[in-house]
């Protein structure tokens, strides 16, 4: 007689369960990079400094009466205090919110208030910007102040303390308790097609398996694009973007030596690449063509920097510049929702390396996905396309690290994951080696400079100025920022309007803070009408066709 046979393991009742927490990502640096630097302007400390300092932040908190479920805002440049929260605020279990200070104060004020923050700290350069929305704020109990000068500014807000103050007043000592590995560990806003920015947020579980993931793929390439234990890290990314892409942790994991640049300014950028010896980075095609574009670099050897472009396509010129200087370039993809990394193009072995042209082709691809990622291309019914890099389809994956839903916000969760894959909006194909190369979007949001821009937004705004009918926004390629918006207008009969004025009226909502001074369009052109589809919508594919040729 056939029996069910038990097969679930038998736990032992002493045994340690080890939920996958992101305090675990500190046992190996603990116990083989104690001494390993970490550069923050002309700061440096050791690993063992940071798990004090991370142990002091917790206690500091907690005696601002932050507990488990709580949400810590953070608003700073690129920092070892960043990468302090990274770790303390989770490991508490609060929540961290890092907050994108390149938005609009409106929408800063927003997001803060969506995420219900309940304490903020926040960097002295962001003052003036805090002082403008603090009567908006419904949740934030208190502050906590950033400061890198000597002295203290003058400010209207209520703070708690200044952060190394409160810090070094505080015990090293915090019992970091376990709890469910599906603990909310952070929170960010992601904007796009719709006026108010979505709330992504991600596990313990999520960003200790993304960490290990990532880490795998670079670490078992066999040269080209490896992050290794002797490598030094900095990244160019913003911390407060998906994690830095994760990099930050990735690298703590490993114990590298880690350089955090603050505010990015080009002198100062190729400075720490020198003199610190900066091996592995990852950046926007922005910020890699300013660097290569900029003075400062010209005597610089930058031979050896391993560089991770992501944010948009990295373009065949950019990457052919960046190999001629000897820099290991080459392409990432993911998006906010994906925390991020999912492909990376890493180079076959086959590839000749002083072949610039075809190391360049390989570059510039989307990429093939990193282990755990599976990842399709398929048609309106969901039904997978051919796999021969020619035919596209809608790029949908899975992976334990995808975003569960937005937050406060189940209707576009379900639109996110309908079908039971995680829909992306980037049209793509898939080579039968698995590697994946992004074709078009469907999203009609505008990215610039690795920044977002909603089309949306700015023909609302567009479309309130006296003489305009009508107006649709439109993403052109540029050489600099990857993207710019292009503004498509339509007069009312009998009025008259330049591209200047319409410019002008958009500057006059970014000087309000409705919109970032990033989405005033750099072209206005004028138009009789705008095409449309057969059910009337307007045709934004067709108009990119049109005008983008």
């Amino acid at each position: 007689m056939n029996q069910d046979i038990d097969t679930r393991i038998t736990v032992t009742p002493s045994a340690y369960a080890y939920p996958l927490l992101i305090k675990q990502l500190l046992h190996t640096p603990r116990t083989v990079a104690a001494d390993q630097e970490i550069v923050y302007q002309d700061r440096r400390l050791r690993y063992r400094d940071l798990f004090e300092r991370i142990g002091r932040l917790a206690n500091t908190l907690a005696g601002q009466g932050v507990q488990p479920g709580q949400t810590v805002a953070m608003m700073d440049w690129d920092s070892h205090r960043y990468l302090e929260c990274f770790f303390a605020v989770p490991m508490m279990g609060a929540v961290l919110q890092t907050v994108n200070v390149r938005l609009s104060p409106e929408q800063i004020a927003y997001t803060l208030n969506h995420a219900r923050a309940d304490i903020v700290l926040v960097n002295a350069e962001f003052l003036a910007l805090l002082e403008g929305i603090k009567d908006q704020l419904e949740t934030v109990k208190q502050f906590v102040l950033i400061n890198d000068e000597p002295t203290a500014p003058a400010t209207t807000l209520n703070f708690a303390g200044e952060y190394e103050t409160l810090l070094a007043a505080a015990s090293t000592d915090y019992d970091f308790p376990d709890f469910d590995e599906n603990t909310r560990a952070t929170t960010f806003y992601t904007t796009g097609t719709t006026g108010l920015p979505k709330g992504v947020y991600f596990s313990h579980r999520q960003l200790v398996l993304h960490t290990l993931a990532v880490a795998a793929q670079l670490g078992s390439a066999p040269t080209q694009g490896r992050f290794h234990r002797d490598d030094v890290y900095m990244p160019i990314t913003p911390m407060f973007h998906v994690h830095a892409w994760g990099l930050p942790y990735v690298a703590t994991l490993l114990g590298v030596k880690q350089v955090y640049p603050g505010r990015y300014q080009p002198d100062t950028l190729v400075k720490l690449i020198s003199d610190e010896k900066v091996s592995f980075s990852h950046c926007v095609p922005t910020i890699l063509h300013m660097l290569l574009t900029n003075d400062s670099t010209k005597n610089v050897d930058l031979s050896g920097w391993k560089v991770i472009i992501g944010g948009s396509a990295l373009p065949k010129g950019l990457a052919a510049a960046a190999l001629e200087r000897g820099i290991d370039v080459f392409a990432g993809y993911g998006m906010s929702e994906t925390c991020p990394i999912l492909t990376l193009a890493q180079v076959s072995a086959s590839v000749a390396a002083d072949d610039h042209v075809a190391q360049a082709n390989e570059r510039v691809r989307t990429g093939y996905p990193i282990p755990l990622v599976d990842i399709h291309t398929v048609d309106g019914d969901m039904a997978d396309t051919a796999r021969d890099g020619k035919s596209p389809g809608e790029i949908v994956v899975r992976a334990p690290w995808l975003t569960q839903g937005y937050l406060h916000n189940p209707d576009a969760s379900e639109g996110l994951w309908d079908g039971g894959y995680l829909h992306t909006g980037d049209i793509g194909t898939l080579d039968a080696a698995g590697c994946l190369q992004v074709t078009d979007r469907l999203k009609d949001v505008v990215k610039t400079g690795g920044e977002w821009v909603s089309s949306l937004d700015l023909e609302s705004i567009i479309s309130q100025h006296p003489a305009v009918s009508e107006s649709a926004v439109i993403g052109v390629k540029d050489d600099k920022w990857g993207e710019r918006p292009m503004a498509l207008v339509v007069l009312k009969p009998g009025q008259s309007a330049t591209a200047e004025q319409i410019k002008s009226h958009v500057q006059t909502f970014a000087d309000e803070g409705h919109i970032s001074r990033y989405a005033i369009p750099d072209q206005v052109r004028f138009v009789e009408s705008l095409t449309r589809t057969s059910v009337g919508k307007i045709n934004k594919m067709a108009l990119r066709q049109q005008f983008t040729a």
